[in-house]
């Protein structure tokens, strides 16, 4: 039986081959394996943040429609096979290794190596064709018109949710160059569904749409309506399990619950719906219970998702940007009482804006307990010490620790905190360290 070592291994012989962005190996690739994107109707996600939750939403909708659904996200936070999911479902290793096997036997000796993503990524497309799914959702690895993704010309919708301050190293020093590299996703003629973004970006973006004659669609936020008591009267009717303290949102006069926290929420959901919509008018059955139906079962874990470690309570989130770390402490000073310091364990990759995140979250009398991410280029602790008394010089605390777990006990230091309020402890700034937490978690369970 196959396990979960046997994939990192297997795919880390690929992993010296870097992140290199081009769409050359890819498609050479994929043409000797037949073309299975050619298969698959497509609906494209790009964007800063916000990717995950929009697929997330589209996933969970469709398969409530009664749809086969294929869904492809990154990076993954426990293991590899959560990138590729079949109706909410990840795929198994029985499934997984005889299509790396296929796609190994594709690859020509005489021509560059794939990278480690592309040969995942020519996985889930040859899996999503093989299964004859109705649509697959995929969303963008990096950038958008270099990425492994971007090899379906007829997309059936463009979304691009934002765009904002990361991985400039690849994709530019500007807003504007990045929102360049994100357009890339646009197909002429193909429709496209774009979030709120800043002025300099929205232009690039603008532009691109006007050259291709997309047709675009630039959705304003949900509203969020409280308890909406006949759509909670709906719900309760259906065999849909759902929390019944979720905030219901509207748009476009559909009512539906929020299942992912954050006000940022309100536009992701109206994202995902606007591309349904669009479905729904080139005759795809998606009535408005399937979608509030589906939005209820809607998950996407690591991000503002409350958690517990030894029994203390914990908010974990990615919050691996500034626009991302913006979110999560809104979030945080919602549920809060003002002035209420907060103890912060966090880690960072050395690639990462450290002090545009440290800016967004910390505040006088907050506490900073800093960690190495494992296993992925990690930022300087020292150096982020130095950083953070710059950034907030009047931080409680603020110390260096040797690994994620003597940051979390050091955090976790009142053994009678019986809520989050109470003892507001937050694990963030890289998903790579949600996902050490995470699986620690369910070694332990």
């Amino acid at each position: 039986m196959y396990t979960l070592t046997d994939v990192d291994t297997w795919l880390g012989r690929f992993a010296q081959f870097g992140v290199e962005l081009g769409l050359e190996r890819i498609e050479h690739l994929l043409a000797a394996l037949g073309n299975p994107h050619r298969e698959v109707p497509v609906i494209h996600v790009a964007g800063t943040n916000g990717k995950g939750s929009v697929c997330a939403y589209l996933s969970a909708i469709l398969t409530q429609a009664g749809y086969r659904v294929g869904r492809y996200t990154s990076p993954h936070l426990v293991d590899w096979y959560e990138r590729i999911c079949l109706n909410e479902k990840p795929i198994g290793a029985k499934q997984l290794f005889p299509l790396l096997a296929q796609v190994e036997a594709a690859i020509d000796p005489d021509s560059p190596s794939p990278t480690q993503f592309e040969v995942i990524t020519a996985a889930a497309w040859l899996y999503f064709a093989q299964r004859h799914v109705d649509v697959a959702v995929m969303e963008v690895g990096l950038g958008g018109r270099l990425d492994a993704t971007n090899v379906c010309d007829r997309p059936l919708v463009s979304i691009i949710t934002s765009i904002g301050w990361d991985h400039w190293q690849r994709l530019g020093s500007t807003l504007g160059e990045i929102a360049a590299e994100k357009a890339g996703i646009l197909k002429p003629g193909c429709p496209a569904v774009v979030g709120s973004l800043p002025p300099e970006a929205e232009t690039v973006i603008r532009q691109r749409i006007d050259a291709l004659a997309c047709p675009a669609t630039w959705p304003e936020a949900a509203v969020e309506m409280g308890r909406w008591e006949k759509e909670i009267q709906r719900l309760e009717s259906t065999d849909v399990a759902w929390d019944k303290t979720l905030p219901i949102a509207e748009f476009h006069g559909i009512q539906y619950p929020l299942p992912l926290h954050g006000k940022v929420q309100l536009m992701n959901s109206a994202l995902a719906i606007s591309a349904l919509l669009i479905l729904r008018n080139q005759g795809w059955d998606i009535p408005n219970h399937d979608i509030a139906d589906g939005m209820a079962k809607a998950h996407w874990p690591g991000r503002l998702e409350y958690n517990t470690w030894h029994q203390h309570p914990l908010l974990i989130d990615g919050a691996h940007n500034r626009p991302s770390a913006t979110v999560l402490r809104e979030f945080i000073d919602s549920r809060m009482l003002v002035g209420q310091p907060v103890r912060w364990v966090m880690g960072m990759l050395s690639t990462k804006d450290h002090a545009g995140i440290l800016e967004e979250l910390l505040r006088p009398g907050d506490a900073l307990y800093l960690v190495p991410v494992p296993d992925h280029s990690s930022a300087d602790l020292s150096e982020l010490v130095t950083l953070a008394h710059e950034v907030c010089p009047t931080l409680s605390h603020c110390q260096a620790y040797p690994d994620l777990n003597a940051g979390l006990t050091a955090a976790c230091d009142r053994p009678n905190a019986r809520s989050f309020q109470q003892h507001p402890v937050v694990l963030c700034g890289s998903l790579y360290l949600i996902g050490s937490f995470l699986r620690q978690q369910r070694a332990s369970a």
